[in-house]
């Protein structure tokens, strides 16, 4: 069987520039290119029929906090984020995420807006996104707008982005005393897609969890949060039970998939265990 033809590729040196290209019809992006290189030969669905390659556009590279939200460009990349003292200072969690992908070639060209708009349940940032509140500014010909996370992943490998419009920067809030952990689960521990991707984040008042956010990935057709067992966790302690609990919670709470990778027992079980070790973890249990 012949191998595919390689898709036309439009490089823009400017946004505005990219803003024309689009404005001609759909493309689709590509920056590190660690996705979409695989799609080209066929193996994951058909390959696009156009594309175009964002790696030279300044306008979305650079790492900035302003005191209340640090904004990721789209083309950072998981090397940049394991390196940046801001994101180690602030965003932990998602230094944490970065690292887990990949080898070092992955990571050196995989870009955090990549990830995003890829939309792969099984992407390890995601979870960290969610569970932070992140905001996608996003932007095309007519415009630019900003897109919740929560709001973004609407169905497998599908996101809230019009045809025309591509993702700029990532906006993440610094929230006072929020805590943020995160796991993976994959078959190794390097170079693995993940099995269960998790993010739990926290506020502790007086002793008890406030504004608890719970997201997972590799359980669902998207990333998800898991709402029900949020408010299990809403005010409680971080004592064994409140983890026997909620682990219990969560199990009953997602409907895992079955795919190549694992079954949705595996995961359901996984899961639970993981989000226990979690609160225990942050308890000192």
């Amino acid at each position: 069987m012949p191998a595919a033809a390689e898709p036309p590729i439009e490089t823009p040196r400017t946004l505005s520039e990219a803003y024309g290209i689009l404005a001609t019809g759909p493309h689709r992006p590509i920056a590190g290119g660690t996705d979409v290189m695989v799609q080209i030969t066929g193996e994951l669905g058909p390959p696009p029929d156009r594309m175009i390659d964002l790696w030279r556009l300044a306008e979305l590279r650079g790492i900035a906090a302003d005191g209340q939200v640090v904004t990721l460009g789209a083309l950072t990349t998981y090397t940049e984020i394991r390196q940046s003292a801001m994101c180690r200072e602030h965003l932990p969690a998602l230094v944490e995420a970065a690292a887990t992908i990949g080898a070092a070639q992955i990571q050196n060209r995989g870009t955090l807006g990549g990830n995003v708009a890829n939309a792969s349940p099984a992407g390890d940032t995601l979870p960290v996104l969610l569970a932070m509140d992140a905001e996608m500014v996003v932007g095309g010909p007519r415009g630019e707008r900003t897109i919740a996370a929560g709001e973004f992943w609407v169905a497998y490998r599908e996101t809230a982005l019009e045809a025309d419009e591509i993702v700029l920067r990532i906006r993440i809030p610094i929230t006072a005393g929020r805590e943020v952990r995160f796991r993976k689960i994959g078959t190794r521990r390097a170079q693995a897609i993940s099995k269960v991707v998790m993010a739990l984040a926290w506020r502790e008042r007086d002793g008890k969890w406030s504004d608890v956010r719970l997201a997972l990935g590799s359980v669902a057709d998207r990333p998800i949060r898991a709402r029900t067992t949020e408010a299990v966790l809403e005010g409680a302690t971080p004592t064994s039970e409140t983890a026997d609990r909620a682990a219990e919670s969560l199990a009953a709470e997602i409907q895992p998939i079955d795919d190549v990778r694992s079954t949705a027992d595996y995961r359901r079980a996984v899961s639970a265990r993981v989000l226990r070790r979690l609160i225990r973890d942050a308890g000192g249990w």
